[in-house]
Protein backbone atom coordinates (compact mmCIF):
# COMPACT_ATOMS: atom_id res chain seq x y z
CA UNK A 1 0.00 0.00 0.00
CA UNK A 2 2.93 2.16 0.37
CA UNK A 3 3.28 3.74 -3.41
CA UNK A 4 -0.63 4.53 -3.33
CA UNK A 5 -0.40 6.01 0.06
CA UNK A 6 2.45 8.52 -0.83
CA UNK A 7 0.42 9.00 -4.16
CA UNK A 8 -2.57 10.07 -1.55
CA UNK A 9 -0.57 12.23 0.59
CA UNK A 10 1.40 14.61 -2.45
CA UNK A 11 -2.53 15.04 -3.58
CA UNK A 12 -3.20 16.18 -0.08
CA UNK A 13 0.13 18.43 0.14
CA UNK A 14 -0.82 19.97 -2.89
CA UNK A 15 -5.02 20.47 -2.15
CA UNK A 16 -3.56 22.84 0.88
CA UNK A 17 -0.50 24.29 -1.25
CA UNK A 18 -3.69 25.67 -4.06
CA UNK A 19 -6.02 26.14 -0.97
CA UNK A 20 -2.99 28.84 0.05
CA UNK A 21 -2.31 29.71 -3.83
CA UNK A 22 1.15 28.23 -3.09
CA UNK A 23 1.54 31.71 -0.50
CA UNK A 24 1.91 29.55 2.66
CA UNK A 25 5.28 30.26 4.36
CA UNK A 26 6.66 26.85 5.92
CA UNK A 27 9.36 27.14 8.26
CA UNK A 28 9.23 23.38 9.69
CA UNK A 29 8.30 19.86 8.01
CA UNK A 30 8.05 16.78 9.86
CA UNK A 31 7.91 13.04 8.58
CA UNK A 32 6.95 11.11 11.80
CA UNK A 33 3.95 8.37 13.29
CA UNK A 34 5.11 4.71 12.85
CA UNK A 35 8.22 4.33 11.02
CA UNK A 36 8.63 6.92 7.46
CA UNK A 37 11.93 5.27 7.12
CA UNK A 38 10.19 1.89 5.61
CA UNK A 39 9.70 4.56 2.75
CA UNK A 40 11.85 4.12 0.10
CA UNK A 41 14.40 6.95 -0.27
CA UNK A 42 12.48 8.31 -4.24
CA UNK A 43 9.23 8.27 -1.78
CA UNK A 44 10.53 10.50 0.77
CA UNK A 45 12.03 12.74 -2.16
CA UNK A 46 8.68 12.86 -3.96
CA UNK A 47 6.78 14.45 -1.00
CA UNK A 48 9.41 16.53 0.39
CA UNK A 49 9.60 17.87 -3.65
CA UNK A 50 5.74 18.06 -3.39
CA UNK A 51 6.02 20.20 -0.45
CA UNK A 52 8.55 22.80 -2.30
CA UNK A 53 6.31 23.09 -5.11
CA UNK A 54 3.22 24.44 -3.09
CA UNK A 55 4.23 26.26 -0.63
CA UNK A 56 6.79 29.20 0.51
CA UNK A 57 9.63 26.83 2.02
CA UNK A 58 11.89 29.07 3.89
CA UNK A 59 15.88 28.36 2.80
CA UNK A 60 16.71 27.66 6.57
CA UNK A 61 13.57 25.46 7.14
CA UNK A 62 14.08 22.32 9.61
CA UNK A 63 13.31 19.52 8.04
CA UNK A 64 12.99 16.52 10.45
CA UNK A 65 12.31 12.66 9.65
CA UNK A 66 11.82 10.24 12.27
CA UNK A 67 13.36 6.58 12.14
CA UNK A 68 13.78 3.57 13.60
CA UNK A 69 17.31 2.60 14.48
CA UNK A 70 17.20 -0.92 12.81
CA UNK A 71 15.43 -0.02 9.62
CA UNK A 72 18.66 2.34 8.09
CA UNK A 73 21.98 2.15 6.75
CA UNK A 74 24.59 4.79 6.22
CA UNK A 75 24.04 4.57 2.19
CA UNK A 76 19.92 5.32 3.36
CA UNK A 77 21.24 7.98 5.68
CA UNK A 78 23.46 9.47 3.12
CA UNK A 79 20.55 9.48 0.32
CA UNK A 80 17.99 10.99 2.69
CA UNK A 81 20.40 13.74 3.28
CA UNK A 82 21.31 14.41 -0.30
CA UNK A 83 17.45 14.75 -0.91
CA UNK A 84 16.80 17.90 1.66
CA UNK A 85 16.29 16.12 5.45
CA UNK A 86 18.48 18.07 7.57
CA UNK A 87 17.46 16.49 11.39
CA UNK A 88 16.91 13.04 11.75
CA UNK A 89 14.73 11.72 14.96
CA UNK A 90 15.80 8.21 16.06
CA UNK A 91 13.24 5.86 18.62
CA UNK A 92 16.19 4.41 20.41
CA UNK A 93 13.88 4.10 24.04
CA UNK A 94 16.31 2.27 26.09
CA UNK A 95 19.40 0.47 26.17
CA UNK A 96 18.22 -2.83 27.54
CA UNK A 97 16.98 -5.66 25.80
CA UNK A 98 14.67 -6.70 27.97
CA UNK A 99 12.56 -3.40 28.18
CA UNK A 100 13.19 -3.23 24.43
CA UNK A 101 11.30 -6.77 24.28
CA UNK A 102 8.90 -5.50 26.40
CA UNK A 103 7.94 -2.68 24.29
CA UNK A 104 8.20 -4.61 21.20
CA UNK A 105 10.57 -2.72 19.55
CA UNK A 106 12.40 -4.72 16.40
CA UNK A 107 15.62 -3.02 17.03
CA UNK A 108 18.30 -3.31 19.74
CA UNK A 109 20.48 -0.99 21.58
CA UNK A 110 23.89 -1.41 18.86
CA UNK A 111 21.18 -1.02 16.54
CA UNK A 112 20.78 2.60 18.21
CA UNK A 113 24.80 3.50 17.76
CA UNK A 114 25.14 2.56 14.84
CA UNK A 115 22.52 4.43 13.56
CA UNK A 116 23.64 7.48 15.46
CA UNK A 117 27.30 7.26 13.86
CA UNK A 118 26.09 6.71 10.66
CA UNK A 119 23.47 9.69 11.23
CA UNK A 120 27.02 11.60 11.65
CA UNK A 121 28.88 10.18 8.84
CA UNK A 122 26.17 11.15 6.44
CA UNK A 123 26.37 14.78 7.59
CA UNK A 124 23.12 14.86 9.77
CA UNK A 125 24.82 17.32 12.23
CA UNK A 126 21.05 17.71 13.68
CA UNK A 127 20.06 14.60 15.29
CA UNK A 128 17.89 13.48 18.10
CA UNK A 129 17.39 10.10 20.29
CA UNK A 130 14.48 9.14 21.72
CA UNK A 131 14.66 7.59 25.63
CA UNK A 132 12.39 5.75 27.79
CA UNK A 133 12.15 5.82 31.66
CA UNK A 134 9.86 5.04 34.15
CA UNK A 135 9.54 1.36 32.74
CA UNK A 136 8.53 -1.65 34.36
CA UNK A 137 11.46 -3.37 36.72
CA UNK A 138 13.58 -0.44 35.60
CA UNK A 139 16.19 0.84 37.85
CA UNK A 140 17.74 3.45 38.67
CA UNK A 141 21.29 2.11 37.70
CA UNK A 142 19.90 1.15 34.55
CA UNK A 143 18.82 4.37 33.32
CA UNK A 144 22.15 6.07 34.34
CA UNK A 145 24.14 3.46 32.23
CA UNK A 146 21.32 4.22 29.28
CA UNK A 147 22.30 7.78 29.72
CA UNK A 148 25.93 7.36 29.88
CA UNK A 149 25.84 5.22 26.65
CA UNK A 150 23.94 8.00 24.98
CA UNK A 151 25.99 10.73 25.68
CA UNK A 152 28.99 9.12 24.37
CA UNK A 153 26.86 9.25 21.00
CA UNK A 154 27.05 13.40 21.21
CA UNK A 155 23.60 13.48 20.18
CA UNK A 156 22.15 17.09 19.95
CA UNK A 157 19.06 16.95 21.30
CA UNK A 158 17.32 14.57 23.44
CA UNK A 159 13.89 13.62 24.33
CA UNK A 160 13.38 11.63 27.54
CA UNK A 161 9.07 10.76 28.00
CA UNK A 162 8.04 8.99 31.58
CA UNK A 163 5.97 5.75 30.22
CA UNK A 164 2.72 6.11 29.84
CA UNK A 165 0.48 2.86 30.04
CA UNK A 166 -2.75 3.22 28.19
CA UNK A 167 -5.56 1.04 28.60
CA UNK A 168 -6.72 -1.75 25.99
CA UNK A 169 -2.41 -1.73 24.78
CA UNK A 170 -0.98 -5.22 25.26
CA UNK A 171 1.37 -3.57 28.51
CA UNK A 172 -2.15 -2.23 30.04
CA UNK A 173 -3.60 -5.76 30.11
CA UNK A 174 0.07 -7.44 31.31
CA UNK A 175 0.30 -4.85 34.59
CA UNK A 176 -3.54 -5.47 34.75
CA UNK A 177 -3.30 -9.35 35.12
CA UNK A 178 0.01 -9.40 37.55
CA UNK A 179 2.55 -10.46 34.98
CA UNK A 180 4.66 -7.20 34.31
CA UNK A 181 5.30 -4.51 37.63
CA UNK A 182 3.18 -0.99 37.62
CA UNK A 183 5.65 1.25 36.54
CA UNK A 184 6.65 3.27 40.20
CA UNK A 185 5.68 7.14 39.83
CA UNK A 186 8.37 8.05 42.51
CA UNK A 187 11.24 5.82 41.01
CA UNK A 188 10.21 7.71 37.69
CA UNK A 189 10.48 10.94 39.01
CA UNK A 190 14.21 10.36 40.56
CA UNK A 191 15.02 9.40 36.89
CA UNK A 192 13.64 12.57 35.63
CA UNK A 193 15.68 14.66 37.81
CA UNK A 194 19.01 12.43 37.52
CA UNK A 195 18.58 13.12 33.75
CA UNK A 196 18.22 16.84 34.39
CA UNK A 197 21.41 16.59 36.36
CA UNK A 198 23.60 14.60 33.76
CA UNK A 199 22.36 16.03 31.12
CA UNK A 200 23.42 19.97 32.50
CA UNK A 201 26.55 18.58 33.62
CA UNK A 202 27.00 17.59 29.85
CA UNK A 203 26.16 20.92 28.54
CA UNK A 204 22.55 20.33 27.56
CA UNK A 205 19.66 21.77 28.73
CA UNK A 206 16.15 21.56 29.25
CA UNK A 207 14.15 24.16 27.40
CA UNK A 208 10.69 22.21 27.60
CA UNK A 209 9.64 19.64 30.24
CA UNK A 210 10.45 16.63 28.22
CA UNK A 211 13.25 17.98 25.53
CA UNK A 212 17.13 18.82 26.06
CA UNK A 213 19.26 20.77 23.55
CA UNK A 214 22.62 21.01 23.19
CA UNK A 215 24.10 24.54 23.76
CA UNK A 216 26.89 26.15 21.61
CA UNK A 217 27.17 29.69 20.95
CA UNK A 218 26.52 28.82 16.85
CA UNK A 219 23.48 26.58 16.59
CA UNK A 220 19.97 26.54 18.11
CA UNK A 221 19.68 22.79 18.69
CA UNK A 222 16.34 23.27 19.73
CA UNK A 223 13.24 21.44 17.53
CA UNK A 224 11.62 24.27 15.74
CA UNK A 225 8.79 22.00 15.00
CA UNK A 226 8.00 21.17 18.01
CA UNK A 227 8.06 24.88 19.36
CA UNK A 228 5.43 25.87 17.01
CA UNK A 229 3.16 23.03 19.47
CA UNK A 230 4.25 24.93 22.47
CA UNK A 231 3.93 28.78 20.96
CA UNK A 232 0.39 27.32 20.11
CA UNK A 233 1.08 28.61 16.22
CA UNK A 234 -0.85 27.34 13.06
CA UNK A 235 0.43 23.53 11.47
CA UNK A 236 -1.11 21.69 9.00
CA UNK A 237 -1.49 17.42 9.57
CA UNK A 238 -0.87 15.70 6.18
CA UNK A 239 -1.92 11.86 6.21
CA UNK A 240 -3.44 9.38 7.99
CA UNK A 241 -4.71 10.17 11.52
CA UNK A 242 -2.60 13.59 11.39
CA UNK A 243 -4.29 16.88 13.25
CA UNK A 244 -3.86 19.77 12.00
CA UNK A 245 -4.47 23.53 13.41
CA UNK A 246 -5.20 26.35 11.25
CA UNK A 247 -7.67 29.76 10.74
CA UNK A 248 -8.66 29.18 13.97
CA UNK A 249 -9.90 25.48 13.88
CA UNK A 250 -8.62 22.01 14.53
CA UNK A 251 -8.54 19.24 12.20
CA UNK A 252 -8.39 15.29 12.25
CA UNK A 253 -7.49 13.40 9.78
CA UNK A 254 -9.26 9.56 8.73
CA UNK A 255 -7.30 7.21 10.56
CA UNK A 256 -6.75 4.38 8.88
CA UNK A 257 -4.35 3.98 5.46
CA UNK A 258 -7.32 2.48 3.30
CA UNK A 259 -10.10 5.07 4.41
CA UNK A 260 -7.84 7.57 3.87
CA UNK A 261 -7.02 6.49 0.14
CA UNK A 262 -10.63 6.16 -0.46
CA UNK A 263 -10.69 10.00 0.96
CA UNK A 264 -8.25 11.11 -1.10
CA UNK A 265 -10.05 9.53 -4.42
CA UNK A 266 -12.83 11.73 -3.93
CA UNK A 267 -13.52 15.38 -4.80
CA UNK A 268 -13.24 17.96 -1.44
CA UNK A 269 -16.83 18.72 -0.55
CA UNK A 270 -15.64 21.84 1.50
CA UNK A 271 -12.58 23.32 -0.53
CA UNK A 272 -11.67 24.80 2.90
CA UNK A 273 -10.03 21.55 4.37
CA UNK A 274 -8.77 18.70 2.75
CA UNK A 275 -11.25 15.46 2.17
CA UNK A 276 -9.21 13.23 4.02
CA UNK A 277 -10.21 15.76 7.26
CA UNK A 278 -13.55 13.44 9.17
CA UNK A 279 -13.30 15.92 12.44
CA UNK A 280 -13.32 19.63 12.90
CA UNK A 281 -13.16 21.83 15.96
CA UNK A 282 -13.54 25.48 15.84
CA UNK A 283 -11.14 26.84 18.72
CA UNK A 284 -13.19 29.75 20.47
CA UNK A 285 -11.07 32.98 21.39
CA UNK A 286 -11.30 31.71 24.92
CA UNK A 287 -10.24 28.57 24.52
CA UNK A 288 -6.91 29.48 22.31
CA UNK A 289 -5.78 31.45 25.62
CA UNK A 290 -6.56 28.19 27.56
CA UNK A 291 -4.67 26.38 25.13
CA UNK A 292 -1.45 28.76 24.94
CA UNK A 293 -0.97 28.11 28.38
CA UNK A 294 -1.32 25.10 28.36
CA UNK A 295 1.61 23.97 25.94
CA UNK A 296 3.51 27.24 26.95
CA UNK A 297 4.02 25.92 30.03
CA UNK A 298 5.82 23.24 29.10
CA UNK A 299 8.50 25.35 27.95
CA UNK A 300 11.00 25.15 31.05
CA UNK A 301 12.78 29.01 30.60
CA UNK A 302 10.34 30.30 28.26
CA UNK A 303 7.14 29.89 30.07
CA UNK A 304 4.18 31.76 28.59
CA UNK A 305 5.51 35.41 27.65
CA UNK A 306 3.42 38.14 28.85
CA UNK A 307 3.72 40.33 26.28
CA UNK A 308 3.39 37.82 23.81
CA UNK A 309 -0.06 36.67 24.73
CA UNK A 310 -1.16 40.48 25.31
CA UNK A 311 -0.30 41.31 22.17
CA UNK A 312 -2.04 37.95 20.66
CA UNK A 313 -5.31 37.87 22.86
CA UNK A 314 -5.92 41.92 24.06
CA UNK A 315 -5.53 40.68 27.61
CA UNK A 316 -2.42 40.16 30.05
CA UNK A 317 -2.32 36.19 30.80
CA UNK A 318 -2.33 37.28 34.39
CA UNK A 319 -5.99 38.79 34.03
CA UNK A 320 -7.54 36.19 32.17
CA UNK A 321 -6.31 33.70 34.42
CA UNK A 322 -5.92 35.50 37.74
CA UNK A 323 -6.83 32.87 40.37
CA UNK A 324 -5.88 30.29 38.54
CA UNK A 325 -1.99 31.46 38.48
CA UNK A 326 -2.39 32.85 42.09
CA UNK A 327 -3.47 29.17 43.57
CA UNK A 328 -0.71 27.50 41.29
CA UNK A 329 1.76 30.04 42.92
CA UNK A 330 0.76 29.26 45.94
CA UNK A 331 0.80 26.07 45.98
CA UNK A 332 4.86 26.52 44.85
CA UNK A 333 3.98 24.92 41.25
CA UNK A 334 4.31 28.41 39.31
CA UNK A 335 6.33 31.20 39.08
CA UNK A 336 5.84 34.94 37.67
CA UNK A 337 7.74 37.60 36.76
CA UNK A 338 5.38 41.10 36.05
CA UNK A 339 5.47 41.81 32.84
CA UNK A 340 7.94 39.11 31.44
CA UNK A 341 6.61 35.62 32.06
CA UNK A 342 4.64 32.88 33.57
CA UNK A 343 6.80 29.68 33.92
CA UNK A 344 6.49 26.09 35.72
CA UNK A 345 8.80 26.21 39.20
CA UNK A 346 11.20 23.10 39.71
CA UNK A 347 8.40 21.19 41.66
CA UNK A 348 6.20 22.14 39.13
CA UNK A 349 7.97 20.65 36.57
CA UNK A 350 7.88 17.08 38.90
CA UNK A 351 3.45 18.48 38.61
CA UNK A 352 3.02 19.25 35.70
CA UNK A 353 -0.27 17.82 35.00
CA UNK A 354 -1.54 19.18 37.74
CA UNK A 355 -0.38 23.00 36.55
CA UNK A 356 -1.90 21.88 33.07
CA UNK A 357 -5.30 20.87 34.07
CA UNK A 358 -6.47 24.30 35.22
CA UNK A 359 -6.18 25.90 31.83
CA UNK A 360 -8.45 22.96 30.14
Amino acid sequence: MIPAYVDAIVKEISFYGEMFNGQLPVKTIFLGGGTPTLLTTPHLSTILDTVFVHFKVDSAAEISLEANPGTVNLEYLKQIRRIGYNRISFGVQTSQVRHLNLMGRIHNFSDSIEAAKNAQLADFDNFNLDLIYGLPDQTLTEWEDTLNMILGLNPRHLSLYALGIEEGTPLWDWVQRGLVVQPDDDLAASMYELANQRLSESGYYAYEISNFAFQDQKNDWRCQHNLQYWHNQPYLGIGAGAHGFFNGKRTENVSGVGEYLRALSQTAGDLRQSPAVKQTHIVDNFTEQQETMMVGLRLVEEGVSIPDFTARFGSSPAEVFRDEIQQLISQGLLEMKTDEFIRLSHKGRLLGNMVFQKFV
